[in-house]
């Protein structure tokens, strides 16, 4: 994946405020959260963005967040199917 930088500038004041020593990871969380609740980028674009090591990690971001998840019985389905998958390979091996 090929990254580019970006360099914002914020009052020092708000550095308490996020309560966190990364401010890093905290402004890539909150981008990923707001633009995958506009609408703007797909959970798995998301997760990228937010820095996420799976799609769990970032749906209990987004839960944590109060973000109300895009997953449906198609998605479950699918992850079922993917998850049997990986266990029978698992097993087989």
């Amino acid at each position: 994946m090929a990254t580019a930088s970006a360099t914002i500038q914020l009052p020092e004041s708000f550095f308490p405020v996020m309560k966190t020593k990364n401010a890093n990871k905290f402004v890539r969380e909150t981008l990923a959260v707001d633009m995958y609740r506009e609408g703007k980028i797909s959970p798995g674009k998301a997760k990228e963005l937010a820095g996420a090591r799976n799609k769990w990690e970032m749906l209990l971001i987004l839960d944590r967040k109060g973000i109300p998840i895009n997953y449906s019985a198609e998605d479950a389905e699918k992850d079922v199917k993917t998850l049997k998958s990986v266990l029978k390979r698992k097993w087989n091996s």
